[in-house]
């Protein structure tokens, strides 16, 4: 862990190297990568097949797609607490993103054309679940649950499945959230097969969902044969928090992004220097008492950073640099500091508002941008499985009022045929 305060002389530059630190993929796996998108788009379900053989340790054979009556049977066996914790979670989920639906527009204006766009969901989406350390299905209802609002015709989801063996609650969530298609891949090999299609999984338009650093690849590599959601790299947290705060809440909000990945990143920004102190020493604490201490250990040793300032009306210039994926403001009056932030992914307001709570059952989305993409990306929603398309009509009399200027421009460019189009139809 890092440890830095504002008023010290070497304070930008160390600042700068965090804001610097991409944690993401190096040019091995995008080579790696390359090398497995070309070998689906070439073998299909052969390469799907030995890909899985090979990363998974499953030899697929009249397994390939997991049937729907298997995932309504997992979600009726799940315990009723549980049940009942996923059926809240995609309830509040839906709710948030209904919110979101776009409305067409269908006007005319003085010149008397009509204007107007309309909104349509793709005809088919793809979700990957991972399915090694981070097999959650969470993150399923949080990709599915806006795609089935925004009108999607076939949802697929692809998710490896180690030697096998599927997360049952995946298979609840993928029911719940009315999954069309479950396909036992993962990895870069199953985005190519969502972008491509092989023999046996036709292709998608869109494609979101985490993934470990190859998926994320692939899904660089393949946008514009495909829509993505983002490119996602490692979780990231940055909490404000002033004196007031309990250091072992704190610690623990800061370690719930640490424990998903060595990778991740969790920033404390605090004004009060003893506080600083108190965390750190809660952050020992609670490592300890973590199933998951070794990633959390990892991740805050090597990424985590203590950053003491004089006052807290620092804390949202140091923010929008870093643009995290999660922001939480845990003091009396966050809005104060909220009005300032204009980079992040989701911000988390107040002492009793732990970014947890977003990622199950708050309702906005928790697939977000990270590695500073905040700074012009949005987390996921229904908008990433619609597109807009804008239509107009010109009668005689519009044409007459807009059709001259247009003529102008097309000659000042040099496109006679631009211009003869609109001329003929006005008679000059």
């Amino acid at each position: 862990m890092q440890r830095l305060h504002s008023r010290d002389a070497g304070f930008a530059q160390a600042f700068a190297a965090v804001v610097s630190d991409r944690r993401e993929s190096d040019a091995d796996v995008a080579r790696d990568v390359s090398a497995i998108l070309a070998d689906v788009r070439a073998r299909g379900d052969a390469a799907l097949a030995d890909y899985t053989a090979k990363f998974d340790g499953h030899a697929l054979g009249d397994d390939w797609r997991i049937p729907a009556e298997t995932c309504r049977e997992a979600f009726d066996a799940l315990d009723p607490t549980l049940r009942a914790a996923l059926e809240l979670a995609a309830e509040r989920i839906r709710a948030y993103h209904e919110a979101q639906l776009p409305e067409d527009r269908d006007y005319i204006d003085a010149a008397g054309v009509r204007l107007g766009a309309k909104w349509r969901a793709v005809d088919g989406a793809g979700l990957y679940v991972p399915g090694g350390r981070a097999a959650y299905p969470s993150s399923l209802l949080m990709n599915a649950i806006p795609a089935k609002v925004a009108g999607v015709g076939r949802l697929v989801v692809t998710t490896p499945t180690p030697k096998g063996a599927i997360n049952p609650l995946v298979l609840a969530a993928a029911h719940l959230a009315g999954v069309d298609e479950v396909w036992r891949v993962g990895g870069a090999q199953a985005i190519a097969a969502l972008a491509y299609g092989t023999g046996r999984i036709a292709p998608v338009d869109v494609i979101t969902g985490p993934g470990n650093a190859w998926v994320a690849e692939a899904k660089r590599q393949l946008y514009g044969v495909v829509g993505i959601d983002m490119v996602a790299g490692p979780s990231e947290i940055l909490v404000i928090a002033d004196g007031q705060n309990d250091p072992q809440w704190i610690a623990a909000d800061l370690l719930s992004q640490a424990e998903h990945d060595p990778a991740a990143q969790a920033i404390l920004i605090t004004d009060d220097g003893a506080f600083a102190d108190a965390v750190a020493a809660a952050v020992e604490a609670e490592i300890a008492l973590l199933p998951t201490a070794a990633v959390a250990r990892a991740s805050w040793d090597a990424h985590g950073v203590i950053i003491v300032v004089d006052t807290l009306d620092e804390a949202p210039a140091l923010a929008n640099a870093l643009a995290a994926e999660h922001v939480e403001i845990a003091t009396d009056d966050p809005e104060a500091l909220f009005a300032g932030i204009r980079h992040a992914g989701s911000v988390f307001l107040g002492r009793h508002t732990p970014e947890a709570i977003g990622d199950y059952v708050a309702g906005p989305n928790h697939v977000l941008p990270t590695g500073r993409r905040a700074r012009f990306a949005s987390g996921l929603s229904v908008l990433d499985f619609m597109k807009r398309t804008s239509f107009l009509s010109v009668s005689e009399a519009s044409l007459g009022a807009v059709g001259p200027a247009a003529v102008a421009l097309a000659e000042a460019e040099g496109l006679a045929a631009h211009a003869r189009s609109i001329e003929l139809r006005l008679g000059i």
